[in-house]
Parts: structure tokens; C-alpha cells; sequence
């Protein structure tokens, strides 16, 4: 079968950090993108879950804004608690 080149662009660190994978795996990068796209292709869809981080969704981020207005206008009691550590 013929091969064709395919260019995209990633940063730099992403590409440090998927090389240092691949090596780790005893594979190229080249490879491990070569089973994804085999992959995507026999079971026509990305073979993984691709979602948003709940974190970032709009409820989370309003519900966020409120504490931080609550902690602004002193509504809000702090308290202390096991996970934070004095120095």
C-alpha cells in the first residue's frame, strides 16, 4: 500500500510529552497515531469519550461567581479545616 505525508500542527511540549509516551510503549509516534486513525476508521467514531470538564460548565462557573460574591461582601464564613495545612 502507498503512503501519503500528513502535516498538523501541535505545540511543542504536547509533542515532548507524546514522544516520551510512544518511547515508553516501544513505539513511534508515527504508529501510535497510524492505530488511532485505524482505529477511528473501523469503528467509525473517536475511540474514546470526548466531553467537556464539568468544572468549566456554565452552572459551576455561576455557582463559583456566587462564593466568591459572598466571600467579597463577607456573606461567607470561612473556616479552617484539616486540608490546609500552618506553616
Amino acid at each position: 500500500m502507498s503512503q501519503t505525508l500528513v502535516n498538523f500542527r501541535i505545540d511543542e511540549e504536547t509533542k515532548k510529552e507524546m514522544e516520551k509516551v510512544c518511547d515508553e510503549l516501544g513505539m513511534t509516534m508515527t504508529t501510535a497515531l497510524n492505530i488511532f486513525i485505524k482505529k477511528m476508521i473501523r469503528e467509525k467514531r473517536i475511540p474514546f469519550e470526548v466531553s467537556i470538564d464539568p468544572f468549566y460548565s456554565e452552572n459551576n462557573i455561576k455557582y463559583l461567581e456566587k462564593i466568591v460574591n459572598d466571600i467579597d461582601s463577607g456573606k461567607a464564613k470561612l473556616e479552617e479545616h484539616d486540608l490546609i495545612e500552618e506553616e
